[in-house]
Formats: C-alpha cells, structure tokens, sequence
C-alpha cells in the first residue's frame, strides 16, 4: 500500500489539495495524508467561516473538481439513499459530465487498435463531430458499408488508466478512514467504495453494456411498443461499442413539441409498464432511465439506450421487495419492518423499538391516502432513509431499483400527472404472488430446502468431529455476547444471592433443628469445652445469617 502512495504520490497531493480548499483540511489531517505528503500546516489551520456553502454542496465541488473518477463514482454514489445523507444525495445528483470531447484523429487512431482496421475500411461514413461526449467515452453517427445506420461509442484515450489510478486512491483513502474515524468503520466505507469501483470498472468495458442491451431486448422482442438498439458484435471490443442508430426524439425534448403527435398519456403508461415489468418480473432492468436515455419513435414505439448501468434482482430481492410493496400499500409496520430486515444487513445493537418509531411515523404520512396518490419510488427511497439512519445496508441493485423507481415517477407525473405507478404496478405484483404461490415453485423451494438441510445433516458429524479436536488442541475461545450486558448481570446477581440465601437459611434451619433434638435426646445439654453446644451453634448460625442479610441487602441486589 505504502509503494502504491509512492507511485501515485502526485495524484495524492491533488486529492488532498482539493479537499482542503473546499474546507475538508481537518479531514485529510485525520488520515494522515498531511504528514505523508508534507503538506504545510498553516493549510489545516486555516478556515474561512464566512462560507456559507453546505457540507454537500462542498462535496460535490471537491468531485468535480477531482475530473471523471470521482464524478462516476458521485453519480453512483448518488443512488444509495441508505448510507448517504438526503442533503448529500440531493448535491450528488446534480453531478454531470461536462468535459470536452476528444479529437477526431484520437478517435481514428483507438478504432483502428481496436478494430484492426482504418476507419474507412470499416465504415462508409464516419461523422468527426461527436453526437455526445462524456467523461469515460462520445458517440459518433456512422454508416457501415452494408448501409446500416449505426452508433458508435468510443472510450476516451488513456481513461482506463487514469480511473484505474484514481480507484486505487479511492480504495486506499477508504481503508485509512475505516481504521482511523468510527463513522467510516460503522458504515464499512471500504465496502462501499469496492462496490462503487466495481460498478465504474463495469463501465470501462462496452462488451458488457452490449450483453447488457442484448438481455434486455430479450425481455421485449413480443412487445412491438419497445425497441432496444441491436448491438454489432464484430465491430465491438472493449473500447468501441458499435449499435443501432435510432431515429427518434428524446424524452428530454418532447416539451418542445406541443402538437397532438405524442399521446403523453400514452408514453407514460408504456414506460411504467416497460420498467415494472423489468423489475417485477425479470429482476434485471435499465438502473438509468432518465429522459436522456429515453426516445420516441416515429411508429410512437420507445427505444431505451445507454445500458452502463443496469441492476440485478435474485428470486429472493424480487420476493422481498414485493412483499415490501404490499407492506406499504396495506400500511403495515411489522411487514414493512421484516422485509426490511430481509433486504438488508441488520446490525446487531439496532434499537428495534426505535425502527418500529421511525417506521411508523413513515406509515401515518401516507395513512388514509389513496393509492393513486402514493408516490412508490418516493416511498421506497423514504423507507431506506430510515434504514440508513438505523445504518441497515440494503444492498446495491435495491437502491438502484428505488432509483429507476424514483426517476420513472419523475417523468410519468410530468407527462401525465394523473397516472398511478402503484396502479401500472399491481397486475405484476399479482402476478408474481401467484408465480410465487404456485405449486411447482412451492415445491421445488422445498426442494432445494430439503437438500440444503440434507447437505448440512450430513456435513454435521464431521464439523462436530472438527470442533471437537479443536477444542482439545485448547485453540478455541468462548466469546459470549449478550445485549444489556449489564442487566443481564445485575439478574444474575440477584439470582445466586437468593439462592445463597436459600441454603444458608436451609443450613441454619438444620443445624438448629440437629441441635434441639440432640438436647432432646439426653438429658443433659450438649457440652464443648464446658460452652453449651445449643446455644453456641445458635449463636453461630444467627450471627453467619444476620452477616449474609447485611451483606446483600448492601449491595442493593436482592
């Protein structure tokens, strides 16, 4: 890790030069970035109060400042609601990629390592200017030599190498915090962060974006109402994209269009079927559907484009998820609360009784509203603030998930404000409850129940077996955990002393009553060394007995 600080020692001052011109200087110092990069004090001593920009706004000045890392990975960031705060989240999407595009001989020059041809060779036309430019790649209209019409989407010139240095910095700042500041521990910010470079890797190579536009066109290749752009393999690697060019016009500039052509209402339940469906059904949906990425065609069917960024539902996340949308339509807690605690990763000192407070308080905003009025994306995005605040992780694609959910009301309530999504959203809800209750399903999750349970019956004798010998080797130790560990104790306290009080007063009781009959017995009194042996154990006994009350009634643990 050292020799990687080292070797990117630069980009490390930048990093924390920035920071500390947008006021984070406390921070860098913290993780003792100050010392390792000899860095001048008076830089950390220096604050100008007067400032009057939020600590979000702040962050998203220091990402963009920092150039296309650092904005990929705010936008990503700006998906997960449950582990960053709403004022944050809310700077994080106002991230965009304002950088200028590259020159057309940088273009020729990447398609033809890439292709292993000249440009002209490949392609009939090939326009220099791009239709579009980003931080990681632009788009190009083309025409291959068939006559197709096609889109190509080259990546920037040495950005996989620069992104590559700049999440190797990102993973190592999140490892410092992690061992150096509680919050970071708590909310596993180097977690967080591996998954958020994961994600941009994912971006890196447009292979996967085709296989990604490719599955999804299977979802649709019945529905004449969706049309996903073809992908051109032989002219795809992993810098070059080559798809279908489409013909339409972008959501984001139907407003410029007022006449009667575009039935709104229309678009708008189209949409929110293509995406429910996507999410209910599939489990495997476009995770970016905002009006960019959205297009009407002339035949007034939609093309979705730009696949980067997709999320991905297992049976189970689908289950869940459903039986949170139910949760929320019947307003109950206790369900929303337990699919919650089967989405996410529950920390062990979470306050149930606060979640069920703060759970609560989410049902009664929404209480006696109909349903056409209940906003699900806002809902959901609510319900994973509260997880947030009781730091429950939901995982990754169940963010995006509200996220998509999120953006697809925001266009719906623009193109026809009196559509419902909860109302589009039920048939497939229904539909996956039965898929859920059919007998086949039914059946064989008992199955593979069965034989789960049946692996770990007979994998049982040997970890036992395991265990055994380990703890002979005297190479365990017991680590008990108990929740209030201090009442536990106090109980437990009091529970031997009552129960010490019960023999000693047992003892007391028998040696008196040895004593009486003795006396009894003969008669004359017992007699040790000429003390009366009755009246000495009584002595004895009151005075062990009065002792023991003193003693725990002290303590205050009776």
């Amino acid at each position: 890790m050292l020799g990687r600080r080292i070797r990117h020692l630069g980009r490390y001052r930048d990093v924390a030069a920035v920071l500390v011109r947008h006021g984070f200087g406390l921070v860098v110092e913290e993780l003792g970035l100050s010392q390792l990069l000899s860095l001048p004090l008076r830089l950390f001593r220096e604050r100008d109060d007067s400032d009057p920009k939020s600590v979000g706004e702040r962050i998203r000045k220091v990402i963009e400042e920092l150039g296309p890392t650092f904005i990929k990975i705010g936008q990503i960031a700006s998906t997960r609601p449950d582990v960053i705060p709403a004022p944050i989240i809310s700077e994080l999407e106002q991230l965009q990629d304002r950088v200028p595009p590259f020159s057309y001989p940088e273009v020729q020059t990447i398609i033809q390592e890439e292709l292993g041809a000249e440009i002209e060779q490949i392609f009939l036309e090939f326009e220099e200017s791009p239709l579009a430019a980003a931080s990681i790649g632009q788009v190009h209209r083309a025409v291959l030599l068939n006559g197709q019409e096609v889109a190509v989407k080259v990546q920037r010139p040495q950005i996989s190498g620069v992104i590559q240095t700049d999440l190797e910095i990102l993973l190592d700042l999140a490892n410092l915090a992690e061992h150096r500041l509680k919050w970071a521990e708590q909310y596993k910010v180097t977690e967080m962060a591996a998954e958020f470079a994961r994600s941009l890797r994912a971006e890196l190579d447009y292979t996967i974006e085709g296989r990604n536009a490719e599955k999804i066109a299977r979802q649709f290749r019945d529905d004449p109402r969706i049309h996903i752009p073809q992908i051109y393999w032989e002219h795809t690697t992993k810098k070059v994209l080559t798809m279908e060019y489409i013909q339409g016009l972008k959501l984001s500039r139907l407003d410029e269009h007022e006449d009667a052509a575009y039935d709104r209402g229309m678009i708008a339940e189209t949409l929110a079927q293509t995406v429910l469906k996507q999410i209910l059904l599939e489990g495997f949906f476009h995770a970016d559907p905002h009006p960019g990425n959205i297009m009407v065609l002339p035949d007034k069917a939609i093309a979705l484009i730009d696949f980067g960024m997709v999320g991905r539902l297992s049976p189970d996340m689908k289950e869940h998820f459903a039986s949170l949308v139910i949760a929320l339509m019947r307003q109950r807690t206790e369900d929303m609360i337990k699919a919650i605690f089967q989405m996410g990763l529950v920390p062990d000192e979470v306050n149930l009784a606060l979640l069920r407070k703060d759970v609560d308080e989410l049902r009664d905003k929404y209480l006696g509203l109909p349903l056409s009025r209940i906003h699900l994306g806002e809902a959901v995005n609510e319900l994973f603030g509260v997880a947030f605040r009781h730091r429950i992780l939901i995982p990754a694609d169940l963010t995006l998930l509200a996220k998509a959910l999120l953006t697809l009301e925001g266009i719906v309530a623009k193109l026809d404000p009196e559509l419902s999504i909860l109302d589009i959203a039920r048939p497939f809800g229904m539909k996956l409850l039965r898929e859920r209750y059919r007998p086949r399903n039914v059946l064989s999750k008992a199955w593979t129940d069965m034989n789960e349970y049946g692996e770990i019956l007979l994998e049982l004798p040997k970890q036992v077996k395991d265990l055994l010998r380990i703890i002979q080797q005297s190479r365990t130790r017991l680590e008990i955990s108990v929740r209030e560990l201090d009442t536990f104790l106090r109980k437990l306290d009091r529970m031997s002393n009552q129960i010490s009080f019960s023999i000693v007063l047992l003892s007391f009781s028998i040696v008196m009553t040895g004593l009486i009959i003795a006396s009894s017995l003969g008669n004359n009194p017992v007699i040790f060394w000429k003390i009366p042996a009755m009246e000495a154990g009584f002595v004895v006994a009151a005075l062990m007995f009065l002792w023991l009350l003193f003693s725990i009634f002290r303590s205050g643990r009776f």
